[in-house]
């Protein structure tokens, strides 16, 4: 942000609540301002305010508000801006009009078909950005060469295909002129296989600009990469948000006398480069505020602390962002915003919805901070203006933030200060329910203060921010005491010796412009021109030359675009990046060679594929050193190097700090005389003991007792962070310490998986995530798990019992447990379940169990993969083990456990397990994965002792008992109070007929028994006999049970009650999939469409994916309209699915709902029976039933049609029914821990 001398240089982040100014002045002095992003009683446009203001006191020379500003002393303004994401959270974009390959109108509103919470009956998702959907009618398939085919073209990527359908525009023109006359001026154009070859898109593209659309994205150039669902959200992001920002940028130019010509105006991009105004575009802008902060400390904290690796911390108002540097920035290139996947380079930047207003509850025995939030109206309840109790509340009670230092602009006339005695009040309620549940509870206990509540309430809010930081360094086998902690954002310096002390840190880096690094990283940052195509060559010595020559071509496009912008070849610099996968797996990752120089045996652009190992090793433990490596994608960056230097150095100290006053702050043990230093006072030099508050206009520094904070040389406080004195927590029931465990054991289970997902092999558990870690009592008690997979966290609890019962004395240390027997709490086959017991010096029996279950692709039986869906006894469904030591006495059994999975081939029609590999290596990760959640309980128990870790783990399982006690006693009461009786049931059928009853007995007098407790006859379906088949009670059973429990509580209709299980094989193939179908609707809900529901989430295999990697051709995916049942609100509809056979193989079907109807509630109509039908080549029709296997040939075509869900309430009945109408959704989550938790959530 150099340039010409005695001109300004601006750098402005316009923020969602305030907009910061950074300026550069002529001379090279530095100002600062910030001001409200909304303040229309006195300007237009903030960052043009801001401009102004600064041009008008460094100028002397009153500038008017109604007048363009002069221009010719400024020399560049760079700016991020939150316009892009608030369009998206508010859905304030352009008008748009999808175009999509007809067969594919409801592909974004599917996605992936899991949905964002597994537990949410009403499974509330975003809607889509487009108003309307077009079908083009158009065709383009991978080429194979059959019979008959056509002559091939050429993509971009290297691979053959076929137009099988060119684009009839003439049909499409009158389409477009419909739109057109209904206001529709912005297009997202989205057709098969558009990212290799983009003809087509470009033909449609060209008649949409030629009929008059005044903004046309393509696919094809949003992001050419595979994968058509994700590219398609990123077109439709581009088309909806492009043209807001560039409104937005035209209307700040109008600011300006010339509009800007002759100034250099850039704009932040959400990969953390700056890109000239005329090129920001909306896909690219959704992280461009929060970009400027990670810039901004990686140019700063990460140069000053010598290197040493940083976690960013920025705590706002509503949410928290953490995000690391070490070097080099950590790019995501997928990751949702406001419930929007895009495809686009951005700063992995992890948004956890925790911040200084978020909400503070005291539920069934339970300290819970948030996710919901006060936002910025009403605000806190100490902004007077009736808002709920929040973090800032608590902080504030503490004596952690002084009024005084805050401007007079709270209350409903905005110029009353805070108000400590409405956050004392409303805190006050809280601590009410708090000391009535200790005095009453099942464990009575001495209240609470209300300093002590508040003090609960911060560290609760403390551990919940630690997990993401755990999660984002760990999963990527980073320590997380290995970093600094860089802190900015308004409520961050609260919590930030807390945080560090409790991560293991060791220093906190506080920038002297904290409150405004995100403006300051705009001023440091550098501007970048990328270039990206898709690629599918093999990584290897005879495609070197080629990957040489396309890396060249980007190369030269991103130097000369930065050479247009003004800067010398001197001033730039290139980077290259290959998009590496081991073949035949998803897990890509975006190398840069830049440390590793080119050697004889790879590319002169360096040796990408010792960085790819290298990273692979280091990310998940593992290496394939046997698998070819294949190129997604190339892809270079180029980079305008900034050149701003920052010459206000602060002064030296002279005598010690100025105590501006004293306080009183409440810390663990009471409160303590605290003193008050502010920040621009202090020199470099000056140290200052905790406890004390360090105070400047925009945010307040708690340097806790234990910690030193030192002002550096640049302005900066360093704070030297201490061992926390150790408190003594006892056996009893302590709600505080309570919520604190509860994190502490969920963030176990979720390390437990990050471990697993690691170092295992296969595409299932590495991948599809089908897996689930957990943390078990010493009595075989759940005591935690991630949200994982639910089909699994119910069962697994029986599994580590069984074992107990079992085996009893013959636990030893050093053993290992192998189990996946339906009768010792198996759920099928495939589900291989690893425990590990945990001894403990001078306990002779274990103390507590780690137990992982992962789904292997095979184990053998009758049929590949291992999910027959004729099979009549167990053994035809693969390898049984009821009790069986994996690892004895330290030793893990190879040769016993490979004995055993090759048992089923000795049973006449099956086969032993087909992948022994990957068994193998999944079985040693599960056991890895054991060992790390042994290794985080020992470090607890060294914390606080064996005998406090077992009296927490009891305390949560009581805890869980309570949360359905209070529950049930909820529903009884309110039955009572309608005169219904105590007793509930319900009944529904399998398709073959098998009912399934539920008969719910409520005694709402039981004291302190356990809340559940669960009979089921002998025999019965849900108690098969032990060599019973069981494959489908897992996929099939287990969702009419759910709908039976549902039912008989009358909280939904059914949904589909089905996962639609399809597999297809052949010698060299094999391919599962699960489809979605409608949700059940409920009081003040209608039903989602296509969407899986229940006991699954599985994802469903992308479009382009599925057909280069199959041969198949996906016909038709859209929702099957009308087949959800009529209601007051109506149920979700099911979805047609068509695929295409291109080689002979086997389909097999396992599917239920064939027979009987998703069932309504409360007067709604049940949803549409699932079918079902097999349309051979020579157009005969076959109705397949709902189990069976079947050969299918090329030309034959199969017609998946899923159920409907049931509708709730007299569809006649215009009346609301009781209910909470959905409230506006806002997504604030975000980043690559959110996207793994999505994605281990949607199996």
């Amino acid at each position: 942000m150099g340039g010409p001398e005695g001109r300004f240089h601006f750098a402005i982040d316009r923020g969602g609540t305030f907009t910061d100014v950074f300026a550069q002045c002529p001379g090279g002095h530095v100002r600062v301002l910030k001001l409200l992003s909304e303040d229309p009683a006195n300007y237009v446009d903030a960052p043009t305010e801001g401009i102004r203001r600064i041009l008008e006191q460094e100028g002397g020379v009153l500038l008017p508000r109604d007048r363009p500003l002069d221009t010719s002393r400024i020399a560049s303004i760079r700016m991020g801006t939150t316009v892009a994401t608030n369009a998206l959270l508010e859905r304030q974009g352009e008008r748009v009009a999808l175009l999509v390959t007809r067969g594919f109108r409801d592909l974004l509103h599917v996605g992936t078909q899991a949905r964002a919470d597994l537990f949410d009956l009403a499974v509330p998702m975003p809607e889509t950005l487009y108003e309307e959907v077009l079908e083009v009618d158009e065709r383009v398939v991978l080429y194979r060469g059959e019979p008959g085919a056509g002559t091939p073209v050429k993509g971009c990527t290297g691979d053959l295909l076929e137009v099988q359908q060119p684009v009839d525009l003439g049909g499409l023109r009158g389409k477009l002129e419909g739109l057109l006359s209904r206001g529709i001026r912005s297009l997202a154009v989205v057709l098969m296989h558009s990212y290799t070859w983009a003809q087509h898109e470009q033909q449609v593209g060209a008649l949409a600009r030629e009929l008059g659309f005044t903004h046309v994205s393509l696919s094809s150039e949003a992001m050419p990469m595979v994968r058509i669902v994700p590219r398609g959200h990123t077109a439709c992001a581009d088309a909806y948000l492009t043209p807001t920002i560039q409104r937005y940028v035209q209307g700040f130019r109008r600011g300006f006398q010339g509009q800007l010509k002759d100034v250099q105006v850039l704009f932040m991009r959400s990969d953390g480069g700056l890109a000239p105004m005329d090129s920001f575009s909306g896909s690219r802008a959704v992280l461009s505020g929060p970009a400027g902060g990670v810039v901004g400390y990686s140019a700063t904290t990460y140069r000053v602390e010598g290197g040493q690796p940083v976690i960013g911390f920025d705590m706002g108002g509503t949410s928290t962002d953490v995000s690391r540097y070490a070097g080099e920035f950590e790019h995501v290139f997928e990751a949702s915003t406001a419930g929007v996947t895009l495809q686009a380079p951005q700063l992995d930047i992890n948004t956890v919805a925790a911040g200084g207003g978020s909400r503070l509850f005291f539920r069934s025995g339970l300290f819970v901070v948030g996710p919901e939030s006060a936002g910025a109206h009403p605000g806190p309840a100490c902004y007077r203006k009736g808002g709920p109790v929040t973090v800032t509340d608590a902080n504030l009670v503490l004596g952690r933030l002084l009024p005084a230092s805050f401007p007079c602009i709270f209350g409903p006339g905005e110029d009353q200060p805070l108000s400590p005695e409405a956050s004392r009040k409303a805190l006050e309620a809280v601590a009410t329910e708090v000391n009535s549940f200790l005095t009453n509870g099942p464990c009575p206990a001495s209240p609470l203060s209300l300093e002590e509540v508040a003090m609960g309430f911060v560290r609760v809010a403390n551990e919940a921010m630690c997990r993401p930081i755990r999660a984002l360094t760990q999963a990527r086998g980073h320590d997380p005491s290995a970093h600094v902690l860089a802190c900015f954002g308004g409520a961050g310096g609260q919590h930030a010796c807390a945080i560090a002390r409790a991560l293991g840190m060791d220093t906190v880096h506080i920038h002297r412009h904290s409150g405004l690094l995100s403006a300051l990283g705009l001023a440091l940052a550098d501007v970048v021109h990328e270039a990206q195509e898709p690629c599918s060559l093999p990584y290897a010595p005879e495609t070197f030359a080629q990957l040489d020559q396309r890396l060249g071509r980007l190369e030269e496009q991103c130097v000369e675009a930065l050479r247009a912008q003004g800067f010398p070849r001197s001033q730039i610099s290139t980077e290259s990046f290959l998009h590496l996968r081991y073949q035949g797996t998803d897990c890509a990752l975006m190398v840069s060679a830049h440390q590793h120089p080119a050697s004889a045996r790879s590319p002169r652009a360096g040796d990408f594929g010792a960085a790819f190992v290298e990273r692979y090793m280091r990310e998940f433990g593992f290496i394939i050193p046997e698998r070819p490596v294949v190129v997604d994608d190339v892809r270079v960056r180029g980079t305008g190097s900034s050149s701003l230097r920052l010459e206000d150095v602060p002064k030296a100290h002279s005598g010690p700090p100025r105590v501006d006053k004293m306080t009183q702050c409440y810390f663990e043990g009471g409160y303590q005389e605290t003193p008050v230093y502010l920040l621009g006072e202090l020199g470099c030099g000056h140290k200052l003991q905790g406890p004390c508050l360090i105070i400047d206009s925009n945010s307040t520094i708690l340097v806790e007792p234990g910690c030193q904070a030192e002002v550096t040389e640049t302005g900066d406080i360093r704070i030297s962070v201490g061992a926390e004195t150790a408190s003594v927590v006892g056996t009893q029931l302590d709600p505080i310490h309570l919520s604190i465990f509860s994190h502490r054991f969920m963030s176990i289970a979720e390390q437990m998986g990050r471990i697993l997902q690691r170092t295992a092999i296969s595409t299932n558990i590495k991948e599809r995530l089908d897996f689930s870690c957990a943390l078990f009592g010493p009595d075989g008690g759940l005591v935690s798990n991630a949200p994982h997979i639910p089909v699994h966290l119910g069962a697994m609890q029986e599994t580590v019992q069984f074992q107990i019962q079992q085996l009893g004395a013959d636990l030893h240390p050093g053993d290992v447990l192998l189990s996946n027997h339906p009768s010792a709490g198996g759920s099928h086959l495939p589900d291989l379940t690893v425990i590990t017991p945990v001894f403990w010096p001078g306990q002779t029996r274990p103390v507590f169990y780690v137990a992982s279950r992962g789904h292997h692709a095979d184990i053998g039986g009758i049929t590949p993969g291992s999910m027959p869906p004729h099979s009549t006894s167990l053994q035809q469904e693969g390898a049984v083990f009821l009790s069986f030591k994996l690892v004895h006495g330290g030793v893990f059994q190879e040769e016993a456990v490979t004995e055993a999975l090759r048992a089923p081939g000795k049973i006449p029609g099956c086969s032993g397990t087909r992948n022994l590999h990957d068994n193998l290596s999944d079985l040693r990760a599960q056991v890895a994965a054991n060992q790390k959640g042994i290794q985080l309980v020992g470090e607890l128990i060294g914390q606080y002792g064996l005998d406090v870790v077992q009296a927490y783990m009891g305390h949560i399982q009581a805890n869980a008992e309570l949360a359905v006690r209070d529950m049930l006693r909820a529903f009884g009461t309110a039955r009572q109070a309608r005169g219904l009786p105590l007793e509930v049931s319900a009944e529904d059928h399998m398709d073959d007929g098998s009912p399934i009853r539920l008969r719910v007995q409520i005694n709402m007098s039981q004291g302190c028994l356990a809340p559940v407790r669960v009979v089921i006859p002998k025999g019965s379906i849900l108690d098969p006999s032990p060599d019973a088949a069981v494959v489908g009670g897992n996929v099939l059973t287990s969702q009419r049970v759910v709908d039976v429990i549902l039912g008989a509580f009358g909280a939904c209709a059914a949904s589909q009650g089905c996962m639609n299980n399809v597999t297809l094989g052949n010698a060299h193939m094999g391919y599962y999939e699960t489809v979605a179908g409608g949700a059940g609707a409920g009081p003040g809900w209608h039903g989602r469409s296509g969407v899986h529901s229940h006991m699954t989430n599985t994802r469903i295999t992308d479009p382009e994916i599925l057909e280069s990697r199959y041969p198949v051709i996906l016909r038709r995916f859209e929702l099957r309209l009308g087949s959800g049942g009529r209601g007051r609100f109506r149920g979700g509809d099911g979805i047609i699915r068509e695929l295409l056979f291109r080689e002979e193989a086997l389909l097999s079907v396992l599917t239920e709902r064939r027979a009987f109807q998703p069932y309504g509630l409360m007067g709604g109509e049940p949803g549409a029976r699932g079918l079902n039908l097999l349309i051979r080549k020579d157009g005969r029709t076959v109705n397949l039933g709902g189990k069976t296997s079947v050969p299918v040939y090329p030309g034959d075509v199969f017609c998946l049609h899923t159920p409907g869900g049931g509708g709730y309430g007299d569809p006649e009945d215009p009346a609301p029914l009781p209910g909470s109408p959905l409230q506006p959704l806002a997504f604030p989550e975000r980043g690559s821990v959110y996207e793994y938790r999505r994605a281990q959530e949607a199996v």
